[in-house]
């Protein structure tokens, strides 16, 4: 698994590519980015699945874990880029209820100004 983050404005957006499986020696390292950006005050986190292309149980804990710490602390936590056989997933498992799915360019152009202002004379 690959994880990288771009920000715009004040939205951080965190794109995983690979499997979405427990890391190396049992981390979660997934949940462990989210904790790190909660903590350094960002509020809007959207996290970009697209290039994901097996999720195992702890994947799916890794979402529940960054979902729930996201909401703990205030902040705005959604996910794009949902493929059909993950979001059979969330739904077998009961989990779709629990997340907002966002399309991740949307969610950045609502957090920018600039882009607001993109089709005004």
């Amino acid at each position: 698994m690959e994880i990288t983050e771009r920000r715009v404005a004040d939205l951080v957006i965190i794109s995983v590519t690979g499997d979405l499986t427990m890391g190396p020696g049992g981390r979660m390292v997934l949940a462990e980015k989210v904790r790190h950006l909660l903590q350094q005050g960002h509020r809007r986190l959207v996290l970009e699945l697209g290039g994901v292309r097996y999720v195992d149980s702890s994947g799916l804990g890794e979402l529940a874990e960054s979902n729930a710490a996201a909401h703990t602390r205030g902040a705005s936590f959604r996910l794009s880029g949902v493929g059909q056989r993950l979001a059979d997933l969330l739904v077998l498992t009961k989990l779709a209820p629990v997340f907002e799915l966002e399309d991740a360019e949307a969610e950045a152009k609502r957090g920018d100004p600039l882009a607001a202002d993109a089709g005004q004379p």
